[in-house]
């Protein structure tokens, strides 16, 4: 499969209004980023307004203090008339064949306990056969409406229903979804994303604003009711340590495990008698 470029077939904006837009997000003033990047807060004025052009040098140093995630940086290049210095393989791609088969060994080694891995906009891209199994448990073996995770939380005719404290888990996941705009507020994939599954019935109004009310407990425990009884897991997030990819740096794997001794003997239960 041929590599891509992130935002090579989409139009770019002019480098100084994604400037703008980050240091207002980041509440920056030019004075602040100049200092921060090294330079002079003439130069960078200069930069924002289009009567200088900023080295590749320069770009890499202002999304170093924005602390960009690759795909943006690749866009901040492109907006000031370079190429993306990073590429965006598909997972199935051959330039990704080791790291993926790091992936199909973590998920593989959670069985029997359930194993997904996602994208930065909540797609669930692989799953393990004990997440197919317990899915199937929980669903009374129908499938799910959605592929996308969010969707699956907060629609009532998907996962929602069997989730038995799902306000305290639904928060915890538009917490996480509002701490991902922070970091990447140009994110308008994710923004219509958020939009979406608020829209669902019954999600509090409140929900639509980062300062959401109270401290989330240290470790969440996700509680799904089943024909075998409550289901309790808790889950880990495993990363890829400083990756050169588009892809992979926008991955997370998620890895469940059961919180009590019933949880556990039901997957044990399930996987002997696939």
């Amino acid at each position: 499969m041929v590599s891509t470029h992130a935002g090579s077939a989409q139009p770019h904006p002019p480098i100084g209004a994604l400037l703008r837009e980050w240091r207002t997000i980041r509440r920056m003033s030019q004075l602040d980023l100049a200092l921060e990047a090294g330079i002079s807060a003439r130069h960078l004025s200069y930069v924002e307004t289009g009567k200088a052009r900023a080295s590749r040098d320069l770009i890499g140093r202002l999304a170093d203090v924005f602390a960009m995630p690759l795909r943006e940086r690749n866009a901040l290049l492109l907006a000031g008339g370079y190429a993306p210095q990073y590429q965006e393989n598909a997972l199935a791609a051959p330039a990704l064949e080791r790291m993926r088969q790091a992936i199909e060994l973590i998920i593989a080694h959670q069985e029997p306990y359930p194993a997904f891995v996602i994208d930065r906009q909540w797609n669930v891209l692989m799953a393990n056969a004990a997440a197919m199994r317990v899915n199937r448990l929980l669903m009374d073996g129908r499938e799910s409406r959605h592929a996308n995770l969010l969707h699956q939380v907060f629609d009532p005719d998907d996962f929602r229903s069997v989730i038995v404290n799902w306000p305290e888990v639904a928060e915890k996941f538009i917490r996480h979804v509002h701490e991902q705009l922070a970091a990447v507020p140009t994110d308008r994939t994710l923004q219509d994303l958020l939009a979406d599954v608020l829209a669902y019935r019954d999600v509090p109004a409140h929900w639509r604003f980062r300062d959401l009310q109270g401290m989330p407990a240290p470790v969440l425990t996700l509680v799904f009711r089943s024909r075998l009884g409550e289901l309790r897991f808790f889950e880990t997030i495993t990363t890829f340590s400083m990756p050169r990819d588009v892809t992979l740096d926008e991955l997370r794997i998620e890895c469940a495990f059961p919180a009590d001794d019933h949880t556990a003997a039901v997957c044990a239960g399930l996987a002997a008698s696939a």
